[in-house]
């Protein structure tokens, strides 16, 4: 008895409906990174694991699909090395390459490699598919599409303006009502060193960015657990329930860490950022989050994430500044800024909150019926000059009866159906029959492109 196919978990077939609609949001956030100036990369799935280890924190390695190296790879392992059962230093012995578990590593890896070939600053965006070996669970897979923008080469803060225009500009177009949440880890540094555990930023950031999915109980619970002393946590408490207008937060906070230089940076980078909003028609809630942390441990600036308002979903968009992610491979004091769209839960916030456009589901415009040799003759050259036209139709390749294609037409969506029998063909013209309507009209082949054109 064969055996039932089936697909790892985490990962997903796409039917011909969903790739329609997945490819509106692919095609509206690439019109849009080419309106601001960005050129499009690609970078190979798998990386080497020398490339892609130790960039994004402890946790970020231990989802990392490794992929085993060809040929007898265990035979170069000592068996004493096999009874340790260390899987951390196993994996160095039989694996040399991993699948990229994000786009911004590559990125930086790329641009170190082509430094000579590009121009700085460089504007770039990569819409490609990235793996995690994370627990498959609502809006997070082990195989997601993410769609990244990035400049790198310019430490202007024009940057970050113009990223949240770019976010401001696509979600007007996918009508997904969010709001913009930012932060700077310099603020973070500022509030590590006043509350003395300016050594332990990265534990405390890892912690407070899961303040959304376990909650604060459980926030205080691993920084304790991690080592941070208890009146730090303690300290930590006012910063994290914050509230008041951006102008508002960014005073209070600028009293509590006014001893911390980093600190007042991070708060004057923010006020320059909403000084340059202030003065742009950006339609989208811009918010200063200050329990807005980004666990990746590259990150050194301003910190971005977006969430949709009407759906209970994760972050859709997420990203921020790295002043030198290129030194870490031989580059340094390259600064760049970046963000990442989630294509995956964006489909899922379209498809829950029906946002689609209906002519988007559409893929074939029109249906030519095959009634025969001589009629597939006369229909063929039309079929020819609609393409040539841009117009997306076929021809049903098998003569059988009409029920059957029209059958087709409608399981497909297909809005129109084009029929020629002896006395269009005496007439030189077609019939045009609207699905939906029910309507038919005999054109000649202008009309027909004209009709169909609109």
């Amino acid at each position: 008895m064969a055996q039932k196919p089936s697909i790892p978990k985490g990962t997903r077939d796409f039917s011909p409906v969903e790739m329609v609609k997945r490819n509106y949001i692919f095609d509206t956030i690439k019109e849009v990174f080419r309106i601001y100036g960005y050129q499009s990369i690609e970078t190979p799935a798998m990386e080497n694991l020398s490339t892609l280890m130790g960039k994004y924190g402890e946790e970020g390695d231990k989802l990392l699909f490794k992929i085993l190296n060809s040929g007898d790879f265990i035979s170069k392992v000592r068996d004493e090395q096999l009874k340790e059962r260390n899987s951390v230093k196993l994996t160095t012995k039989i694996s040399e390459k991993g699948l990229r578990y994000d786009l911004t590593v590559p990125f930086a890896r790329y641009v170190v490699q082509h430094r000579n070939d590009i121009t700085f600053p460089f504007k770039r965006y990569q819409i490609q598919p990235v793996w995690r070996a994370d627990r498959p669970q609502k809006g997070r897979y082990r195989e997601f599409y993410q769609c990244d923008v990035d400049v790198i080469g310019s430490n202007s803060l024009l940057n970050e303006v113009e990223l949240i225009q770019v976010v401001d500009e696509v979600y007007r177009r996918l009508n997904i009502n969010v709001v913009v949440k930012m932060n700077n880890r310099k603020i973070l540094a500022g509030i590590a060193e006043t509350i003395g555990e300016a050594d332990r930023m990265i534990d405390i950031t890892v912690a407070i960015d899961k303040l959304d999915k376990i909650g604060l109980d459980k926030v205080n619970e691993e920084l304790l657990a991690k080592g941070i002393a208890e009146d730090a946590v303690e300290k930590l408490q006012p910063i994290l329930h914050l509230e008041g207008t951006n102008e508002e937060k960014l005073n209070k906070i600028q009293e509590v860490i006014s001893s911390s230089e980093v600190g007042q940076k991070g708060i004057e980078e923010m006020r320059t950022v909403f000084t340059y909003l202030s003065s742009l028609n950006v339609q989208t809630e811009v918010e200063l989050d200050l329990t807005l942390a980004r666990g990746l441990n590259y990150y050194t600036g301003a910190i971005f994430e977006v969430k949709a308002k009407d759906v209970e979903i994760g972050s859709i968009t997420g990203g921020g500044r790295y002043d030198d992610l290129t030194g870490i491979f031989g580059l340094k004091d390259v600064s760049g800024v970046g963000i990442s769209f989630g294509a995956d839960r964006i489909y899922d916030v379209m498809l829950q909150l029906d946002l689609f456009p209906k002519e988007s589901i559409t893929s074939t415009k029109a249906l030519f019926i095959n009634f025969g040799e001589k009629e597939m003759n006369y229909c063929l050259p039309i079929l020819a000059e609609l393409r040539k036209n841009g117009i997306y139709s076929e021809i049903f390749p098998d003569s059988v009866k009409m029920k059957k294609q029209m059958n087709y037409a409608n399981k497909k969506n297909i809005p129109f159906v084009i029929l020629a029998g002896d006395n269009e063909i005496q007439e030189n013209k077609v019939t045009l029959k609207d699905m939906n309507s029910g309507e038919q009209q005999l054109v000649d082949v202008v009309e027909l492109i004209k009709i169909l054109s609109k």
